[in-house]
């Protein structure tokens, strides 16, 4: 069987070939050694020195506790995208079954989309050994498919880091936060106030509850000095309300923010953690430790792509 044709994928992904990502997510995920170079190539040919700027698509990322709603939430959200003519890819990152190793539950079933919307591509992946954390191939997948989709989600289960893992690959995190079950408080007591770019509180059709939940999160914010961070109430169910609102929360990040510098920032965070799988503490060790690790990354080319950067570090081992 020939060897994935990284560089070609790519290709495809800059001219907006969106029936490439089955391809693509097949080559990240592969565990193959044979094909790492090949996604080299692929992230070297959608790295902005091929693109002649950053990926146009916006990596979203969504967390929150199993049960708040998100799959009910994304349906939504997917439907306001494509009702405005943006194709959307969603990256869902499941827990691991301990039997086959795959994706536990499969967002395919949890999120509602037409088979043959061609704009919409949904695929869940298995978080390995990480519950609740990123897939090893999410970042590579999603830098990948910025390229060509106008919207990139990442979806995880917030179980312990995933918040942070989230918030270093997507430039937009929206956290979910269910009413009247503790989670506000829980939040609240977790110290992560700096995380999320967006808070949306699910279940509005609750009324009184959730509305409270919003002001609660308001108020906490306002104390942590996080005045820029939107508090949305949404509800998924008959009647709908606030999605429209939380697409115009998610945009008006994304146009204040400083693109290039978040995206630098992502890849060398990958880089440095794809180095640490390879190489663990004693390689880290070898280049000087964390700081100087970070040293190194911060005196590369900006518009460096992943593999490139961990390149960089070996090189120093």
């Amino acid at each position: 069987m020939a060897a994935p044709d990284g560089e070609a994928l790519g290709a495809r992904l800059r001219d907006g070939d969106l029936s490439a990502a089955p391809a693509v997510l097949n080559l990240v995920e592969s565990r193959a050694a044979a094909d790492r170079a090949a996604v080299a190539e692929l992230l070297k040919a959608v790295a902005p020195a091929a693109l002649g700027r950053e990926a146009p698509g916006h990596v979203v990322g969504v967390t929150g506790p199993p049960g708040a709603g998100k799959s009910s939430l994304l349906s939504e959200l997917c439907r306001a995208w494509r009702a405005d003519g943006r194709s959307v890819a969603v990256l869902a990152v499941d827990p691991s079954s301990k039997r086959s190793g795959g994706s536990l539950l499969g967002d395919r079933a949890r999120i509602a989309f037409d088979p043959d919307d061609r704009g919409l591509f949904i695929r869940s992946t298995a978080a390995g050994d990480r519950l609740g954390g990123l897939a090893p191939a999410t970042r590579a997948a999603a830098q990948a498919l910025a390229a060509a989709f106008d919207v990139v989600v990442i979806e995880t289960v917030g179980v312990g880091q995933s918040e942070t893992e989230v918030g270093e690959v997507a430039d937009t995190v929206a956290v979910i936060v269910q009413p009247g079950s503790g989670d506000v408080l829980q939040f609240l007591k977790s110290g992560i106030m700096e995380i999320p770019d967006v808070l949306v509180v699910t279940k509005a059709d609750l009324g009184d509850i959730a509305m409270r939940a919003r002001r609660d999160l308001s108020a906490a914010l306002r104390s942590a000095g996080s005045r820029d961070t939107k508090v949305v109430a949404v509800s998924s169910v008959s009647p709908v309300s606030g999605i429209d609102q939380l697409v115009a929360a998610l945009d008006e990040h994304r146009e204040r923010l400083d693109l290039p510098a978040r995206r630098t920032a992502a890849r060398r965070a990958g880089a440095l953690a794809d180095f640490l799988v390879e190489h663990g503490e004693r390689g880290l060790r070898a280049v000087g430790g964390r700081r100087s690790a970070t040293k190194l990354l911060a005196a590369t080319d900006p518009a460096a792509d992943e593999p490139s950067l961990v390149a960089t570090l070996e090189s120093h081992l």
